[in-house]
C-alpha cells in the first residue's frame, strides 16, 4: 500500500469516528467567529429597526407560521393550476381530435385501410394528442407560479423551513426544493437535483422524487377525489375540496420522501449528513421576462417534448391492444382479466393495472385507457365526470376503497419513461435507475395491500 493510500485509509476511518454533528458545528463556529469580528469592526445605531426582508422573514421561517404558510401557498398554487387549467385543457383537445376526425376521414376517403387510419390517428396521434392536452395547460400554468416563487426568493426559505425534516432523514434540506420541482414533472426535479453538492444526497433526492405526484397524476387524482370526495359537498366548493384532496394526498408523497430518504440513509446509502449553509437571497422584484423563459423554454417545452417522443409509441401499444382479438376477445380484456387477482388483492382491479403498465411512457393517459378497456373501444375516449362516476361505481363495482388505493397508488408507483430515462442519465447507471422503479413499485403495492387487507379485516367494505 502506497503512503498516499495509508493516507486516504486513516482519514476515513477518522471522518467515521467524527461525531454526526461534526460539520454543523464547524459551521456554527466559522460563524460565530464571523459574527464576533463584525462586532468589533462595525458600529451600530442604537434602537436599530429590522429592515422590510427581516421583518417577513421573522414570519415566513418562523418555527410557527413557516410551515403553514408553505403548506398554504403549495395549496393556492395547485388550485390555481387545477381550475386554471380545465378550459385550456378542455380547448386543447377539442381542437386536437377535431384534426384527427378530419385527418381520418380523408384518410378513409383516399381508401387507406381502417387498420392504417385507426393506428396513425386513433392510436400514435390520439396517444400524442392526448398528452398534449392534458399536460401543456398544467405545467403552462404551474412552472410560471414555481419560478415567480423562486424569481422572488420565496424557495430559499422553503428549504430554510424543511431542512430541520430532511436532516432528521439523513438527507439534505435543498432536496425539499427538488421535490417542489417534482410537482411540475419529476423528470425536471431530477435534474434540478445537480443543486445538491454530496453525491449521496443527490441519489437520496433523485430516488425519491417521485413520491412527489407530477401534474401528469393530476387528473386522476383530481378526477377521483371530485368524484368521490367533492361529490358529498355543495358543487361551490367542488374545485375545493377537490384541490384539498389533491394536497393531502401530496403530505402523505412528502411522508413517503421523508420515510424512503431515511431508510436509504441508513442502509444502500448509509453516510453523514452534510452541513447545509444557505444565505438567504434579498426578496426581489420578479423579472417577467426571465419567468416567462425559464418556465416556458426551459421546463415547460423541455418536459413536453420528452413527454412527447414517449407517448408515441404508447399511443400505437394501446390502439393494438385494444383491436387486435383472441377468441373475440381483444388482448387488453384479456391481459385485463389475467391481471385481476393480483389487482384485487391490492383493492383494485387488472384493468386498472393494465392501464398504468400501458401509461409508463405517460400517466396522463391512465384514465381514458381505463375507459377504452372498460367500455370496450377501440380508441381511448373521455367523458363527463357524472357519466364516468356512473360507469366506474354501478357498472365496475368501484367503491370507496378503489378510490383511496387508486389515489395510494397514483401516488407511489413507478416512475414514468420520461423521468426513468432522465434518472438514468443523471446517474449514468442502469442500477440506480433500476432501483428507482423497485423502490416506488414496491412501496406502492406494499401500502395498498396492507391498506386493502385491513379494510376487508375490519369490514370496512
Amino acid at each position: 500500500m502506497t503512503q498516499a493510500e495509508q493516507i486516504l485509509k486513516k482519514a476515513d476511518r477518522l471522518r467515521r469516528e467524527l461525531p454526526r454533528n461534526f460539520r454543523d458545528e464547524m459551521v456554527q463556529s466559522l460563524y460565530d467567529e464571523a459574527e464576533r469580528i463584525a462586532r468589533r469592526a462595525v458600529q451600530e445605531r442604537e434602537g436599530r429597526s429590522y429592515d422590510l426582508d427581516q421583518k417577513i422573514d421573522r414570519i415566513v421561517t418562523s418555527p410557527i407560521f413557516g410551515l403553514p404558510i408553505m403548506l398554504l401557498l403549495l395549496a393556492l398554487v395547485i388550485w390555481i393550476t387545477v381550475i386554471g387549467a380545465n378550459y385550456p385543457s378542455e380547448w386543447l383537445a377539442n381542437g386536437l381530435f377535431w384534426f384527427e376526425n378530419q385527418a381520418a376521414t380523408l384518410f378513409e376517403r383516399w381508401g387507406a385501410p381502417w387498420w392504417l387510419t385507426g393506428f396513425l390517428w386513433h392510436g400514435v396521434y390520439r396517444g400524442l394528442a392526448w398528452v398534449v392536452s392534458v399536460m401543456l395547460p398544467p405545467m403552462a400554468i404551474f412552472f410560471p407560479l414555481f419560478t415567480f416563487l423562486e424569481d422572488l426568493g420565496y424557495l430559499p426559505r422553503v428549504a430554510f423551513n424543511m431542512d430541520w425534516l430532511f436532516k432528521k432523514a439523513g438527507a439534505h434540506g435543498k432536496q425539499s426544493l427538488t421535490m417542489a420541482m417534482g410537482f411540475g414533472c419529476n423528470a425536471a426535479g431530477v435534474v434540478a437535483t445537480r443543486i445538491i453538492d454530496s453525491p449521496r444526497e443527490r441519489l437520496i433526492a433523485i430516488l425519491t422524487n417521485n413520491f412527489v405526484p407530477c401534474n401528469g397524476r393530476f387528473p386522476t387524482l383530481i378526477m377521483l377525489g371530485t368524484i368521490f370526495v367533492a361529490a358529498n359537498f355543495p358543487p361551490a366548493l367542488t374545485s375545493f375540496v377537490a384541490a384539498g384532496s389533491v394536497v393531502a394526498i401530496v403530505m402523505i408523497g412528502v411522508f413517503f420522501t421523508l420515510l424512503i430518504s431515511w431508510l436509504l440513509s441508513r442502509t444502500v446509502l448509509k453516510g453523514e449528513a452534510s452541513a447545509f449553509t444557505l444565505e438567504l437571497p434579498p426578496y426581489r422584484r420578479p423579472n417577467l421576462g426571465r419567468i416567462l423563459y425559464t418556465s416556458l423554454i426551459d421546463r415547460t417545452i423541455f418536459v413536453l417534448w420528452r413527454a412527447i417522443t414517449t407517448a408515441a409509441p404508447a399511443g400505437a401499444v394501446i390502439w393494438l391492444l385494444a383491436n387486435i382479438s383472441v377468441g373475440g376477445v381483444s388482448l387488453a380484456q384479456h391481459i385485463a382479466g389475467f391481471l385481476d387477482p393480483l389487482g384485487w388483492l391490492i383493492g383494485l382491479d387488472g384493468v386498472i393495472l393494465l392501464a398504468y403498465i400501458i401509461a409508463i411512457p405517460a400517466n396522463e393517459i391512465v384514465v381514458p385507457t381505463m375507459l377504452m378497456v372498460y367500455l370496450g373501444t377501440g380508441m381511448m375516449i373521455d367523458l363527463p365526470w357524472d357519466q364516468l362516476g356512473v360507469i366506474l361505481v354501478e357498472q365496475h363495482g368501484w367503491t370507496l376503497l378503489t378510490a383511496i388505493n387508486l389515489m395510494l397508488f397514483a401516488l407511489l408507483h413507478n416512475p414514468c419513461a420520461t423521468t426513468i430515462l432522465t434518472i438514468y442519465k443523471e446517474t449514468g447507471s442502469k442500477k440506480w435507475a433500476t432501483f428507482s422503479v423497485v423502490i416506488t413499485l414496491g412501496t406502492a403495492f406494499l401500502v395498498t395491500f396492507l391498506t386493502a387487507s385491513l379494510a376487508r379485516a375490519f369490514g370496512w367494505v
